[in-house]
């Protein structure tokens, strides 16, 4: 048992309102500068869509990820070998026209330009040639166009659906969406660290934090390729590669990053998880339909005195494991169940998780011509437009989770690497949770059916009131449980590091600490 201690965050779609608000906060401190215009070290996507970059998730386009190789795993489009043959080509990278290229507006042409008998304009430029150009894309271009052909239909989360099933989703009295906001997942197992001919990529050891050494990049962007949630960025101007750094001077201040700071729905939680890493190389090599319970496991209970026992001989403070211990992460991850991975299947042990959206429950449309005819659908019944029936009515506690509007195989590919049976029991837990909340709080639900509720979630009352508070009302301190830095972590970083700066090490406690700087 090798513990280790990683910061991982959870965000809970149904809380995401779309707002943009975080993106703006990252742009701001991080990407507004020269070289940087097109990165969105954080984004928020509509789902179903295309995302950012156009079909990121389709690694038959990018080969970004592992794959199972005979029962172990190897990069799909970045290694050793692969990197040598592509180093000076790589066909397999994002082009700028796959993110957007960036622009702006020539606003001083409204205030400048002379006396005339037509309205001036503002004509959008290009912030990489300072030309005029026609706008095609943007960072969110796709947003709220839930039933588009251009982008809603080319979700590569399709897969596997009969064409039926995805044309269900688009009929109009069905249609809906969710918002799918994205930051580096700081991976257990990170495909960019692995892909980087100059070991550039490190994870520090005290966080777990993924990083790229400026000094050391020599711009192979093998790491562009290697990242299946592309969240590594070539930045054309400095000639280096970037990523989301989780804004860790403000964790080290004990400030959340500013993405999560400047949430406006709530959505974020951030915290410490404990977890073993003499497992990840079974767990990632795993079959992919044990991929989701692997993951789940390799994620240690921080009260257990072995784990402990573990943590402290790797040099994890005391701090640390008392902030894993209260971590909000962990409550949504492993004590309540709530939260997936993104893409599993990309097997790079993402860090970052989501808690599933309990999406509107799609109603039964029937034409029906009579009162009559209504009446035979139950008494919830409600007639529209006097020839159609609007039907909500189930007589089973769980029978709206095979209603939900967006299918459990779309969400099941997005977020349990295929498993609808891992979608179904987070929704039911959701579900769980709501009922008896509407039981508490309006009582137009009887108890038993509460309880029963609780019960075939496996939850006590306790634990759905716990939910309820760190969804709904959770404080600040709440939310983001970061543990105080560690002076002496910064001093050895500074004694180790020269020689070494170029090396790839991944050992907890000499080699990742010695790349720190």
């Amino acid at each position: 048992m090798d513990i280790r201690s990683q910061i991982s965050m959870v965000f809970h779609l149904d809380k995401c309102i779309g707002c943009h608000t975080c993106s703006i906060a990252c742009k701001n401190i991080w990407t507004d500068r020269k070289g940087a215009e097109y990165m969105w070290w954080n984004n928020v996507e509509t789902k179903p869509g295309t995302g950012y970059p156009t079909k990121w998730e389709d690694q038959g386009i990018y080969k970004g990820g592992w794959e199972d190789v005979g029962g172990g795993i190897s990069l799909k489009g970045a290694g050793k070998q692969k990197g040598l043959l592509n180093i000076f080509h790589n066909p397999n990278m994002p082009v700028i026209d796959d993110y957007y290229e960036p622009f702006t507006y020539k606003y001083l042409d409204l205030i400048e330009s002379p006396a005339s008998d037509d309205q001036p304009t503002a004509r959008p430029i290009s912030l990489i040639t300072g030309q005029p150009i026609d706008i095609k894309m943007g960072p969110n271009w796709d947003d709220d166009w839930s039933g588009t052909p251009d982008y809603a239909r080319n979700d590569p989360n399709f897969s596997g659906m009969s064409k039926a099933e995805q044309e269900a989703m688009f009929q109009l009295e069905r249609m809906a969406f969710f918002y799918l906001p994205r930051i580096c997942n700081h991976c257990l197992n990170p495909a960019c660290v692995a892909s980087c001919p100059s070991g550039a990529l490190y994870k520090r050891g005290e966080d777990g934090v993924v990083l790229i050494n400026q000094e050391v990049c020599r711009a192979w962007r093998m790491c562009v390729t290697a990242c299946p949630y592309k969240k590594s960025y070539y930045n054309w101007h400095t000639g280096k590669s970037e990523k989301c750094i989780l804004c860790f001077p403000r964790l080290e201040a004990g400030l959340a990053p500013a993405c999560m700071h400047s949430c406006v729905g709530r959505i974020r939680y951030l915290g410490v998880i404990l977890y073993d890493a003499d497992r990840i190389q079974d767990v990632a090599s795993a079959s992919e339909k044990d991929l989701i319970s692997k993951h789940m496991s390799i994620l240690m209970d921080p009260f257990d005195p072995k784990v402990i026992a573990s943590a402290k001989a790797n040099g994890i403070a005391d701090s640390t494991i008392h902030a894993a211990q209260v971590s909000p992460t962990y409550k949504f991850v492993k004590e309540w169940g709530l939260a997936l991975p993104l893409h599993a299947e990309f097997r790079t042990l993402p860090m970052l998780f989501y808690v599933p959206p309990l999406l509107p429950v799609m109603a039964s449309v029937k034409e029906v011509h009579n009162q009559e005819q209504a009446a035979k659908f139950g008494p919830i019944a409600k007639i529209w437009d006097d020839n159609w029936l609007y039907d909500t009515s189930t007589e089973e506690l769980w029978g709206t989770i095979d209603k939900a509007r967006f299918p459990l195989k779309y969400l099941a590919n997005l977020l349990s690497a295929g498993d609808e049976r891992a979608i179904t029991d987070r929704l039911k837990k959701l579900m769980a949770v709501r009922i008896y909340r509407r039981w508490k709080t309006v009582g137009d639900i009887p108890e038993a059916k509460a309880n029963e509720a609780l019960n075939g979630a496996g939850y006590t009352a306790e634990m759905a009131d716990d939910i309820y508070c760190l969804t709904s009302l959770a404080k600040f301190d709440d939310r983001f449980v970061i543990p105080a830095a560690h002076r002496e972590h910064a001093i050895e970083m500074l004694e180790f590091t020269g020689d070494r700066r170029g090396t790839v090490g991944f050992g907890f406690k000499e080699d990742t600490m010695q790349r720190g700087l």
